[in-house]
């Protein structure tokens, strides 16, 4: 039995190697040429402190973030940032989906509502609320990951019922592409 369970992920690679293309754990299909899909932020560069402004020890508003389009395929794009070194496991600090397929950018300071312009919807964080809610870690650094999946459908789910796991639930075996932007924060201890 031992030898058959070492043989299986062979024969499973064999079988779907002329068919398909592994993107981030999800199977896709017949996926056109990709071009390299950057996430950007004018704010701070990949690796970087986050600006104390786009915090909780600030005014906590959400910063300027630039993309561009790897395809022509894509309906929308999916918008999440975590923070994987959160002392309870990966705190969700930002939920966002059916964002449009010919934006390129969001602006700082989104919105906290569920339901925003063009379609738009944030869905449910760590926080239980919607919308942005900025670095804030109880100690140490943090890096906080900022995953914008492309994607080639839209989601009719209900905001206050989709938070980041039931989203990337959905999201399987839609996802074009990806890009990431990973910044760090510390808080200043006051005496």
């Amino acid at each position: 039995m031992k030898n058959l369970f070492a043989f299986l992920p062979i024969v499973f690679a064999v079988a779907c190697s002329n068919s398909q293309t592994k993107v981030s754990g999800t199977s896709q299909t017949s996926l056109p040429a990709l071009r390299a899909f950057t996430l950007t932020s004018p704010a701070f560069k990949q690796g970087e402190n986050i600006p104390s402004v786009y915090t909780c020890d600030s005014i906590n508003i959400s910063p300027e973030l630039h993309w561009n389009k790897p395809s022509d395929k894509i309906k929308s794009y999916v918008l999440i940032m975590d923070d994987p070194d959160a002392p309870m496991g990966t705190w969700v600090h930002w939920v966002m989906f059916n964002i449009p397929a010919k934006d390129s950018m969001l602006s700082t300071h989104q919105v906290t509502d569920s339901n925003m312009t063009s379609g738009i919807k944030q869905g449910i964080t760590s926080f239980q609320s919607t919308g942005y809610g900025g670095p804030c870690p109880p100690n140490g650094s943090h890096r906080y990951f900022f995953k914008l999946f492309a994607i080639d459908t839209t989601f009719n789910s209900p905001c206050r019922t989709t938070g980041e796991k039931k989203l990337i639930a959905l999201m399987k075996g839609h996802i074009i592409s990806e890009g990431e932007l990973m910044g760090r924060y510390e808080r200043i201890k006051k005496n």
